[in-house]
Formats: structure tokens, sequence, C-alpha cells
């Protein structure tokens, strides 16, 4: 049996800026919806509902990777990432 894999990508990719120095990207990671599977030991698929990663400490802290919402991980929750450029140059994008 032959085995296909099937790649997705879930963000735009960065545009290239050719103006020098004067440009700087900014990546900001935030954390989606839940995605633990609670029902895995028993052969099912079940989700908590949680929509969206809040840390339960400062950050720096072990408690900044746990969910205050939910309890999981910060693993457990898809992870998005934006892309900001900003730029003091003129250039036609």
């Amino acid at each position: 049996m032959k085995k296909r894999f099937l790649i997705l990508r879930r963000f735009k990719p960065v545009p290239r800026v050719q103006c020098g120095t004067a440009c700087t990207r900014l990546r900001v990671v935030r954390y989606g919806e839940c995605q633990k599977n609670h029902a895995a030991s028993v052969g099912g698929y079940a989700v908590d509902g949680c929509r969206e990663f809040m840390p339960e400490g400062e950050e720096g802290t072990g408690e900044a990777f746990t969910c205050a919402a939910c309890g999981c991980h910060r693993n457990f929750h898809r992870k998005v990432q934006e892309y900001e450029i900003s730029c003091e140059c003129l250039h036609s994008d």
C-alpha cells in the first residue's frame, strides 16, 4: 500500500521587501482553540470547547504554559502566527 501525505499551510508567507534596512518584520504568535482529545483512551473523539488560550500566570513563569479556562498545556491549543511589516521607506507592495 502506498502512503500519501497532504501538507496544508495555514498562514500566508511573509512578503519579501527589497528596500533595505528600514523595514522590520514582527511575528506575533497567539494560541486559538483547544484541540486535546479527552476521549482518546476509549477510542472516541471529544474536545472541551475552549475557544482561546488564556495563561494562568505571568509571562516567564511555569503557570504561563497552562490554560486558565481548560487546564490544558499550551501545546494542545492551535498555534496562529501573524506577521506585521513596518516600513519607513516607499515601495509598491
